[in-house]
């Protein structure tokens, strides 16, 4: 097994153990069995958990994004993307394994002890704000809207972890097309369901 296949086995592995238990329930020899990497190789692609923990992260935020850009931009109208940002989080959060934001519970578990984690984190979060920033802009509304729409979206993460229903993401979206409303543009979607949703 070359190395790239062995990495890529082993940050499945550890990605599901670590999204699904939480990263401290889960040690580097629980990866090694879910992977069928060999400890001895497994330190060798990740000499400790830090490095696994912040490669996890960093893979699953070039995923994450890139799907939610892929949903957001089917809507040519850029007045309907915001609503649609909001759709797809709702599509998210009624997933079967949906346990929360994943940079958030890392930072949770770990923020506080290791930097590296915790930077990780903040790079995804800045990266999603600059992603609702570019969206803002696009639709031609002020720039403080960007910063709202973010805190809308995060906490309807938490929410709908503990709740264990999609229904926060509906309400986030109704509140952010109460904001962008008086701008005359997103109150402008279609009436009767989540805008954006195809």
């Amino acid at each position: 097994m070359d190395s790239t296949v062995a990495r890529e086995r082993v940050l499945d592995a550890a990605e599901a153990l670590f999204y699904g238990r939480g990263i401290q329930s889960v040690g580097m020899d629980d990866v090694r069995g879910a992977s069928g990497v060999s400890l001895k190789r497994l330190y060798q692609l990740f000499p400790a958990k830090e490095h696994l923990v912040v490669a996890y992260l960093e893979r699953r935020d070039v995923r994450w994004r890139r799907r939610l850009a892929e949903y957001v931009e089917r809507h040519e109208d850029a007045r309907e993307r915001i609503p649609a940002v909001f759709a797809w989080l709702e599509r998210w959060f009624g997933e079967p394994d949906f346990r929360g934001c994943a940079w958030i519970n890392s930072y949770g578990e770990l923020g506080a002890v290791s930097e590296p984690v915790a930077e990780q984190v903040r790079r995804h979060k800045r990266a999603f704000g600059e992603y609702l920033a570019g969206l803002v802009r696009d639709a031609g509304l002020p720039p403080d809207l960007a910063g709202q729409l973010q805190l809308l979206a995060e906490g309807a993460m938490v929410t709908a972890a503990i709740g264990r229903s999609p229904e926060p993401a509906a309400r986030a979206g109704r509140a952010a097309r109460v904001l962008a409303g008086p701008y005359g543009t997103a109150h402008d979607a279609p009436r009767g369901g989540s805008a954006g949703i195809d």
